[in-house]
């Protein structure tokens, strides 16, 4: 099933699950702009090792939730280290010491070195995405941007509702399927079903609409149900990774 699900209540009440969203988002930013000022190896390791640890130690997620949300990611990232390697301009240059040649295939130190260059910044970015999105609720996270950033609530709450509805598109496109097999009518993919979920999509969107202002969203000041405040977990997180990152561009300037 395509959509949002509940972060398990371990990951929940978890420290990084306790850490406000808003936290947890800012590091993983200051960490991918970090690794834009440097191309060697020992950041992004550095950087990939924190984020394993932290999910596994503070945000008790298991290892083969974190290996199920990586993989695709991971893989993606070795795809990414073979093209680069195999068609990097480093490969082409005389002067680029040769590693293996077979036939007219020729590849060079230069060309595998900034393959698994790209290749560890994609495996950072995946590892720490899976971190922030498996210990962080979705309505939790718009919480998060309405109280403490002041983000608009109809955009944030509006996003949160289109998320929510991507199972139900899953749903409706079975339901037309087999009414089509009912009908003895083919069940696989025929133009007029886009349109019937067409129609249903902006059925559904007119039904958040009407509920959205049944409810007063931006006609003024509102309750909370649930509060988002900042709290000394977000500070520890907040510095950890901020001396986190110092190490990691330490370690890439520092001789070895």
């Amino acid at each position: 099933m395509i959509g949002a699900t509940p972060i398990a209540d371990a990951r929940a009440t978890s420290p990084l699950g306790r850490t406000s969203p808003i936290t947890k988002l800012g590091v993983a930013v200051v960490w991918l702009i970090g690794l834009a000022f440097t191309s060697a190896f020992l950041p992004p390791l550095v950087l990939v090792l924190s984020a394993v640890l932290g999910g596994w130690l503070l945000g008790r997620i298991a290892p083969l939730d974190f290996l199920r949300a990586v993989a695709p990611l991971w893989f993606v990232a070795g795809i990414v280290v073979l093209s680069n390697a195999l068609l990097g301009a480093a490969n082409t240059d005389p002067l680029a010491m040769e590693v293996l040649r077979i036939g007219p295939l020729r590849l060079t130190e230069e060309a595998l070195r900034a393959a698994f260059g790209i290749g560890l910044r994609v495996v950072a970015i995946a590892s720490v995405g899976a971190v922030f999105a498996l210990t962080t609720e979705p309505t939790r996270l718009v919480d998060a941007l309405v109280q403490q950033l002041h983000v608009s609530e109809r955009f944030g709450y509006g996003a949160l509702a289109a998320y929510q509805s991507i199972p139900r598109f899953a749903d409706d496109l079975t339901t037309l399927r087999q009414a089509r097999r009912m009908r003895g009518l083919r069940g696989d993919w025929h133009p007029r079903i886009l349109i019937n979920l067409l129609v249903l999509a902006i059925r559904h969107g007119d039904r958040v609409a009407l509920s959205m202002d049944a409810r007063g969203f931006g006609s003024g000041p509102r309750s909370r149900y649930r509060e988002v405040p900042w709290t000394w977990l977000d500070g520890g997180v907040a510095l950890g990774g901020l001396v986190i990152l110092a190490i990691a561009l330490w370690l890439a300037t520092a001789p070895m």
